[in-house]
């Protein structure tokens, strides 16, 4: 079973209020092969929303100024609940996010500039031992 990013699955819930289905991924979720979660909705963010960054100490601020922190640690601990009620072994989740990129995430200039670094709710996986990779990582290793 696999746990993934919410949007992926054509969940409209980005901070832009839309999707970013990818109908692979879409397909998992349909044959129960996959459960959904996002983790910024789950620690109370709404959707549309600022958007948010994560910045090198950890942190994470919204284009705003204020800092979300709190809230995506509490939405990256529920995600983890439901990834233990479910038995998950991987994840596939959003490249970039400052929840659930992997290997590289924006740098908090609002930029677009990426830096190395994990989101919230990615590094609270791979701390417990889940493997995880972006929806690019997932459509090149399905051909």
């Amino acid at each position: 079973m696999l746990i993934v990013s919410e949007c992926l699955a054509g969940v409209p819930c980005r901070m832009d209020g839309k999707a970013k289905l990818v109908p692979g991924i879409k397909a998992l979720v349909d044959a129960g092969e996959a459960v959904t979660a996002c983790p910024v909705v789950l620690g109370g963010l709404p959707t549309p929303r600022a958007p948010s960054e994560r910045l090198p100490d950890g942190r994470v601020v919204n284009k705003l100024g204020e800092d979300v922190t709190a809230a995506f640690v509490r939405g990256a601990e529920r995600a983890m609940e439901i990834c233990r009620a479910n038995g998950c072994n991987g994840a596939v989740l959003k490249s970039r996010s400052p929840s659930c990129g992997k290997d590289a995430i924006y740098d908090g200039s609002f930029t677009g500039t990426c830096v190395a670094g994990n989101g919230v709710f990615a590094q609270m996986l791979l701390d417990a031992g889940v493997p995880v990779m972006t929806e690019k990582e997932f459509e090149e290793s399905r051909g």
